[in-house]
């Protein structure tokens, strides 16, 4: 693996971890938007395969994409440098607001240019579920599909049971249409789908996060009820400091698991800070390592790639329910729906569009209209 390539995956992904702000979804579009469109590292379908993949294992989803693009482009060297390049700018700014927290009891003010950031990120989510969409969609029962996993969604279905849901009976209607028009044979009962006081040790610390990072599934939410079963039920933390912690994760960019930082810091100084970021993340990194082989043998076989088709368009209709959730929390007034319609028109209109730019320009005009 020459060094250019090792480097040019550190610098895209320190990149994309310096200004990916909106949360998993707004990740994804990013991701698809640099390197399937602009560095054409991989092509669509296999971009949506291992996006499909994420969704299947614990951690954080948007993070685990960028291991797997970065073990595409660089082996397993470019795996760990992707995954660490991506986590390492939300981590560096976690443990300086988990300082300047501790230090004066309050956190800066940056909530003028997340009110800005938040409608912005809505228009490169929406050009991504456009680009993935077309690809995701090869009929029109994958069609049918996708709008039942986007109602589920939207009806408050786990996604995590939404997306296995949808992969396994898919997967079984197209396998068992397929061997009807082969061969006429009678529907065969064939379903078995299987489908830690104020102060620990840093090893408490770095195990309780662990155990948070193996199993977590879904989003900031769902890592917010995980951290308060450990944390504020086991008198580690009070449930407004949790509550800080969560705000610190959601308006940093990249991935809302760096409030493990601010908490270690919390319980344990920079070594609790160390102990609880490598613990959360670890996991992923050997899922990710361990499930990215795989990935494309599944498409080998015709039965795993119905069942990849139809996690596919459930990924992409899950994105869907979150626009829609994001659009009702993001377009509050008249301002920030002016900023979402600015955003819409320069990703739609423009071709080569470029998601930094949709992201530093909602911040300033977030910070500028915020004013009036």
């Amino acid at each position: 693996m020459t060094k250019s390539k090792l480097l040019e995956i550190t610098k895209v992904f320190f990149k994309l971890g310096t200004i990916s702000f909106g949360g998993p979804a707004a990740h994804v579009a990013m991701m698809e938007d640099e390197l399937v469109v602009k560095r054409k590292w991989v092509d669509r379908q296999h971009f949506l395969d291992l996006m499909g993949a994420t969704n299947l294992i614990p951690g954080p989803n948007s993070t685990e994409l960028t291991m797997h693009l970065g073990y595409e482009r660089g082996g397993i060297s470019g795996l760990f440098l992707a995954g660490l390049s991506f986590i390492f700018p939300a981590v560096t700014i976690t443990l300086l607001f988990a300082f300047l927290y501790v230090k004066y009891g309050q956190l800066p003010e940056v909530a003028p240019f997340i009110y800005g950031i938040k409608p912005a990120v809505l228009a490169i989510i929406a050009g991504a579920i456009f680009k993935l969409g077309q690809k995701a969609l090869k009929n029109w029962q994958l069609g049918v599909l996708g709008v039942g996993v986007v109602v589920a969604s939207l009806l408050g279905v786990n996604e995590i049971l939404a997306l296995l849901g949808a992969g396994g009976l898919g997967a079984l209607f197209f396998y068992l249409k397929d061997k009807w028009k082969a061969d006429k044979l009678n529907f065969l009962p064939l379903i078995l789908l299987q489908v830690p006081k104020l102060t620990m040790a840093t090893w408490k610390i770095f195990f309780t996060f662990l155990k948070v990072g193996a199993v977590l599934y879904g989003s900031g939410y769902v890592l917010f009820a995980y951290l308060d079963a450990e944390l504020v039920s086991n008198g580690f933390l009070s449930r407004a400091e949790l509550m800080d912690a969560i705000a610190v994760g959601q308006f940093t960019p990249g991935p809302v698991l760096s409030t493990a930082t601010f908490i270690g810091y919390q319980l344990g100084g920079f070594g609790g800070a160390l102990a609880a970021t490598i613990g959360i993340f670890l996991p992923s990194f050997l899922f990710v390592w361990l499930l990215n082989p795989l990935v494309a043998k599944m498409r080998s076989s015709k039965f795993l790639s119905y069942f990849l088709d139809c996690v596919n368009i459930a990924a992409v209709a899950v994105m869907i329910a979150v626009l829609f959730a994001m659009t009702k929390e993001s377009l509050v007034d008249w301002k920030t729906i002016a900023i979402a319609l600015m955003g819409f028109i320069y990703t739609f209109a423009y071709k080569k569009s470029n998601s930094l730019y949709t992201v530093l320009g909602g911040a300033v005009l977030g910070y500028f209209l915020s004013l009036i």
